[in-house]
């Protein structure tokens, strides 16, 4: 197939953005998957921040990095926080919007605090650098976060970043799509 599902499409958007040294975010840990990922981008020379508000995607996420350890610090936090521990220029961000897998459902990421995360990573991003949302909408209050975070991101100026919705339209069951935003130059 020529078409990218979404995770692997997300990968490719990342590879693209980032390199061996640079500083990058994984806002929602989760699992850990994506902050193994950006730590075997940046290697040992580099930085990954990864943030999740449940203790056990803290701890599967440090079981995951394994010996990619020393270039990440995982915190247990919000992602609306970003700014308060990275004040580092980063080259991309990554964000899964839902809830951690295997775990409560009720405890879903939301609109407030996604959009003021993306607002704090836009501030840190650097020219050319990436932020890629994963939106899974398919649960309560996934449509609300969904709704607020394109309204938001429609309001942004083209001449600052541009923004990109990757979705598979013929899919059954709120698929989630991929929300991309390149930074094109710093908002003045």
């Amino acid at each position: 197939m020529k078409l990218e599902r979404v995770l692997p499409y997300v990968k490719t958007l990342l590879k693209s953005s980032v390199s061996p040294g640079d500083t990058v975010v994984d806002a929602t840990a989760g699992n850990g998957h994506d902050t193994l990922f950006l730590a075997q981008l940046v290697g040992l020379t580099g930085k990954v921040y990864a943030f999740d508000v449940q203790e056990e995607a803290i701890e599967a996420t440090r079981l995951r990095l394994g010996e990619w350890q020393e270039c990440a610090t995982v915190i247990q936090d919000g992602h609306e926080k970003i700014t308060q521990y990275v004040t580092n220029e980063i080259s991309a961000a990554v964000f899964n919007l839902g809830y951690l897998p295997g775990a409560d459902h009720s405890i879903i990421t939301k609109p407030n605090t996604t959009i003021q995360a993306i607002t704090g990573c836009l501030d840190l991003l650097k020219v050319g650098g990436i932020i890629v949302l994963v939106v899974y909408h398919g649960h309560e209050g996934g449509d609300v976060e969904r709704d607020a975070l394109l309204d938001y991101l429609q309001t942004l100026p083209q001449s600052f970043v541009h923004v990109l919705k990757y979705e598979f339209i013929n899919q059954q069951n709120h698929p989630p799509f991929v929300v991309a935003i390149e930074k094109m130059k710093h908002l003045t």
